[in-house]
């Protein structure tokens, strides 16, 4: 990998972009091994928990402005293709079995907002900054805006994707962007204590979560009853669902609690 870190340490998956003099600003090749290594984590058994960051001062300042300039003279196919690959990354970090926790570090500007917004959870430095700055490049927010509107509501991104404007971390947070902000140096430890909760969930349980989030809205109220009475029912008769029901009535941790 030369556009990231990737590490796995003790059931979780660490990935910090590492382009910290473009300020971790994406291009094709961010994209493929962005793409290369979450497809391999949905697989992997020794993973639990995903934190996505950036190395140096920022976490991604959306795409990389050379990049930009090579695709303004493609063709609308070759458009399409090159913005689709980026739709599919939102959507396998979004989807992934597996809970993501963004530690935002720095600046997430543009389509490094989206990279925030399709984690499950955002822990902020206050020092952070956050923008959809599309519209000022005549562009719209448009392969992370399903996201967006999820986590933030339809109001406050109508404000954000047509201003364009800068926002604090606690604007960020008031908006539901971002779960936490706290002090940069707090940063790791936070994150440290999520991953200690995440990691004391089932994690078949977890990936359930995830799939109910995804589904529920789409359901009307008449087909969300039998979904999640099947889900329901399939989880207590799982042999997750039966250890973590023996552990509580036996006072006792569950055997994937770390």
């Amino acid at each position: 990998m030369e556009t990231i870190i990737y590490t796995v340490d003790k059931l979780v998956a660490r990935i910090s972009f590492n382009r910290p003099e473009v300020h971790n600003a994406f291009n094709d090749q961010m994209i493929d091994e962005l793409t290369a290594v979450f497809s391999e984590i949905k697989g992997r058994a020794d993973v639990r928990v995903v934190v996505l960051t950036g190395a140096g001062k920022s976490f991604s300042a959306g795409a990389d402005i050379n990049w930009m300039r090579k695709v303004k003279d493609y063709s609308f196919e070759e458009n399409f293709k090159n913005s689709l690959k980026l739709a599919d990354l939102f959507y396998l970090i979004y989807s992934l079995p597996k809970p993501t926790i963004a530690r935002v570090n720095g600046a997430a500007i543009g389509g490094g907002t989206g990279l925030v917004a399709v984690c499950d959870l955002a822990v902020a430095s206050s020092t952070a900054k956050f923008s959809f700055s599309e519209v000022k490049l005549g562009l719209v927010p448009a392969c992370i805006s399903p996201y967006v509107i999820r986590k933030c509501g339809e109001g406050r991104a109508r404000e954000f994707f047509l201003t364009g404007e800068r926002l604090s971390a606690d604007k960020a947070l008031s908006a539901g962007l971002v779960n936490r902000v706290v002090a940069p140096e707090e940063l790791d430890g936070v994150v440290d204590d999520l991953i200690g909760q995440l990691l004391s969930s089932g994690p078949q349980a977890m990936g359930v979560c995830k799939e109910l989030l995804e589904s529920v809205p789409n359901q009307s109220f008449e087909e969300a009853k039998e979904y999640t009475a099947r889900v329901l029912a399939g989880l207590r008769g799982s042999e997750e669902g039966q250890e973590g029901t023996k552990a509580f009535l036996e006072k006792r941790r569950p055997k994937w609690s770390q």
